[in-house]
């Protein structure tokens, strides 16, 4: 049984995580400020005995007494909608809460897993994108402060692995999608799916000719937690290098629903990456590790999901129909 907090664990995929650490026997220490977390996505762990949940912002601090064996730090301000709404707050995260989940697993002398990011390869010149390729982000654009804040943040755990010894590793998760995504999340499937099951058209951004590569939630919990359980420094692309075209998306979402609303075109959004698709090669040697789930089956996964929660979709409706940001 090993001991490791999750930065986040409340979140989309921090929560997925902790199940599936539970399930394996290890012991979890959730920490979430529940800026974008939901306390119910861990409500069914709180009766377990390894399972014990804290509410904190990690960038004012982060102290525990208890020794640890891994600190998986996934705290961010992932969806759009919420970045753009807390920029600073994403910046800071980032920054200064990275510091401090690096220095809690440097007084543990434990094992470091830092969840970065697709993003930080910008609007990308090549496709598909190895981890060598260093990117191309606009620094001072709206999308920026999450991109940066996602390559500081390797820029610091690379730092202290060379000049402290730390024991750490870098996941740069692309496109993942699943149950727990919140409706009003501001990501591409959610809104595809949402606006399918309320029977209005599918805002398709541009022509719909940008691709991406969306990864279904159990492919890539079992990624980080290979990526956790090795020596591996990364960074290590995690995702599914299956891509299709946002129209072409649209098409499928409209065919599993069942829907008949059609799409709709709105303006691309500024600084919105014309392809997006990882190079799995080397989590394929390193981990052994490779997607399993078709799109298809996960997008019926996560309507099935989205459909049990009809104020959630209805309030992420009411959000859309005031503006709110959206990046695929």
């Amino acid at each position: 049984m090993a001991r490791i907090l999750v930065t986040g664990g409340a979140g989309f995929i921090g929560s997925h995580l902790c199940d599936a650490l539970l399930k394996r026997g290890d012991s979890v220490i959730c920490v979430d400020n529940l800026i974008t977390g939901q306390r119910a996505n861990v409500e069914h762990l709180l009766r377990h005995r390894g399972f014990s949940y804290q509410e904190q912002d990690i960038t004012s601090g982060l102290h525990l007494d208890e020794p640890l064996d891994a600190v998986v730090h996934l705290a961010s301000l992932a969806s759009p909608v919420a970045y753009l709404e807390h920029p600073l707050e994403t910046l800071t995260v980032g920054s200064h809460g990275t510091e401090n989940a690096l220095e809690l697993a440097r007084r543990s002398r434990a094992r470091f897993l830092l969840a970065s990011t697709s993003e930080v390869y910008g609007s990308p010149a090549v496709s598909p994108q190895p981890e060598e390729y260093w990117g191309n982000v606009n620094p001072v654009g709206p999308r920026s402060v999450y991109d940066e804040s996602k390559r500081f943040a390797e820029a610091l755990t690379a730092a202290y692995r060379r000049h402290l010894g730390l024991d750490t590793g870098i996941a740069r998760i692309f496109n993942t999608y699943g149950p727990r995504m919140s409706a009003g999340d501001g990501r591409v499937i959610t809104n595809f799916v949402v606006q399918a099951l309320a029977s209005q058209p599918l805002q398709v951004y541009g022509d719909g000719s940008q691709t991406r590569s969306f990864c279904y939630i159990d492919d890539l919990i079992r990624g980080l937690l290979a990526l956790l359980d090795s020596a591996q420094p990364g960074p290590l692309n995690l995702g599914n290098p299956e891509e299709i075209s946002i129209s072409d998306l649209a098409a499928l979402v409209l065919r599993i629903s069942g829907a008949s609303s059609g799409t709709a075109s709105a303006e691309l959004p500024v600084d919105d990456p014309p392809r997006r698709r990882p190079d799995i090669s080397k989590a394929a040697h390193l981990l052994g590790w490779k997607p399993r789930v078709g799109l298809d089956e996960g997008i019926r996964l996560t309507m099935d999901w989205l459909r049990g929660r009809p104020e959630e979709m209805t309030a992420a409706i009411s959000q859309e129909e005031q503006g709110a940001p959206d990046f695929p």
